[in-house]
């Protein structure tokens, strides 16, 4: 009887498609991974997938055109969040809005898992800033993975945070050690930790430890990055989960937006055109993402380095801050020019070797442009993972969140990046410090070396999507799971 109940239930899998639902937070580096996990879920492992947005903050223009038939966008209604107080941290209000939408994906999700002949509801994949729906996958009883768009270091962190408040009592917060150790070497002192971890006085700190304390109801990660790039990370995680104090860690990366999905929502671009009339591996592109911001004075110092310099740039320039953050989504409007915050002449000056534009450009096409030789970045993940899919060296600027962080994994760890050094009155990187890095990186010994590791990591990126890669594998033991499980439910 039982062997005919199993040959049912894999008859019935064989004609009923599993289907994953992935919950996507506003942050366009997060959407985006995610948009690529959907596309190889579908792709590589036979799934239907839906991507659930939030009507109240999500981009469409920062979903990839190209998405396979398989792969639908759901927007949950919009909230209402004018109750919250006009200086609620970004981080407050996103977690707010999820809280507040939980209703409406329950709706969702129970029409997916029952409302369907032909597909059925195997697992729940929210965006790490999306915990509060892990709940919903119990109720349900289908696996919940949260992908991680970040990397293992900072995943390894809020694991220390788990650890370190087991026992504690409730509202007992307690100082990460200092300097916190990462496997295979990396010393994080406080200074480069993320914001929000350096102090238990900290006012977001006790929800980011209660966050985490979340994190233990999930069944496993998909973490956007890959075995060679965080080695002993992840045989540290294989071992905590061995002992049941973490879930499991899945590095299913590199996930970025590809070169022809970036072609197909840009085409032609004047500055795509200028980088093709400079001769190869001569271009310092510049950027800071679509979150970061620089001050007045350091917009000034930057661009006398590049000019000191002597070496071709694109900079992709935005609003500076003009209230000394370094974060500024959605700053300035449609009718600011980041362009006028230039030094007078600057643009004059350095016409023919040096290209302005204002507030973005297609990065995953500059990145891998035959022109391109250098990146001076604000170590966003998303923009790493670009970069090492592309092999290009960088110099590293972090700005905020975990780009510290970021900034030294690639530095110490990976040795892709230098790194200039701020001044110690105030945290700007003088002109001097700019025109040494960029020259270092393109002329230098050192630069050599970085040069040579970055094609090397950008061959351990290519290998662990490979058909019998690293990641690929992963990412097949998890979709293994997740069928098995429909197996059973059916």
């Amino acid at each position: 009887m039982e062997s005919l109940i199993s040959a049912g239930s894999a008859l019935a899998l064989s004609t009923v498609r599993p289907h994953v639902v992935l919950l996507a937070s506003p942050d366009a580096g997060h959407l985006i991974p995610l948009c690529e996990l959907a596309r190889r879920l579908v792709e590589h492992h036979a799934f239907a997938a839906t991507i659930v947005t939030f009507h109240s903050l999500s981009d469409p223009q920062t979903l990839p055109n190209s998405l396979p038939a398989s792969v639908t966008i759901a927007a949950l209604p919009a909230v209402k969040i004018d109750d919250l107080p006009a200086d609620a941290l970004r981080p407050v209000v996103l977690v707010e809005i999820i809280h507040r939408s939980l209703p409406s994906l329950r709706t969702l999700l129970r029409s997916i898992s029952s409302g369907s002949t032909t597909s059925r509801l195997a697992a729940l994949v929210p965006d790490f800033l999306c915990f509060p729906a892990l709940p919903l996958a119990a109720e349900l009883g289908v696996p919940a993975y949260i992908f991680f768009a970040s990397n293992v270091t900072l995943l390894y962190l809020m694991h220390g945070l788990v650890e370190l408040h087991d026992g504690a009592l409730p509202g007992e917060y307690r100082d990460l050690p200092e300097p916190f150790e990462i496997p295979g070497g990396l010393s994080l002192p406080r200074a480069d930790l993320p914001d929000g971890y350096r102090s238990s006085k900290d006012p977001v700190y006790a929800g980011v430890v209660e966050a985490c304390r979340q994190y233990l109801l999930a069944d496993g990660f998909l973490a956007n990055t890959f075995d060679e790039m965080e080695p002993a990370t992840v045989e540290a995680f294989k071992q905590v989960a061995d002992r049941g104090a973490f879930p499991p860690v899945f590095p299913v990366g590199p996930l970025v937006r590809s070169n022809s999905d970036e072609e197909a929502a840009g085409g032609a671009s004047p500055l795509l055109e200028w980088l093709d009339r400079q001769p190869a591996r001569s271009v310092v592109y510049v950027s800071f993402g679509s979150g970061g911001a620089l001050s007045v004075e350091q917009t000034t110092e930057l661009a006398a380095g590049l000019e000191a310099s002597g070496h071709r740039f694109l900079w992709v320039v935005r609003m500076p801050s003009l209230d000394g953050r370094a974060q500024a989504f959605g700053a300035g409007g449609d009718d600011d020019d980041p362009l006028a915050w230039l030094p007078e002449g600057f643009q004059q000056r350095v016409e023919g070797r040096g290209l302005a534009v204002a507030g973005w450009a297609p990065q995953v096409r500059v990145l891998s442009h035959p022109a391109t030789a250098a990146f001076v970045t604000h170590c966003g993940w998303n923009s790493t993972l670009e970069d090492a899919v592309a092999g290009v060296p960088m110099v590293a600027w972090p700005l905020h969140t975990e780009q510290r962080m970021n900034a030294l994994l690639l530095e110490e760890s990976l040795g892709v990046a230098l790194r200039p050094r701020a001044r110690e009155d105030g945290g700007v990187v003088a002109r001097e410090e700019v025109a040494a890095a960029v020259k270092e990186l393109m002329e230098g010994e050192k630069g050599r070396a970085v040069r040579r590791r970055a094609e090397e990591l950008q061959q351990a990126a290519a290998r662990a999507v490979s058909p019998e890669g690293s990641s690929r594998r992963a990412l097949e033991d998890v979709a293994a799971k997740w069928k098995a499980a429909l197996r059973g439910y059916m």
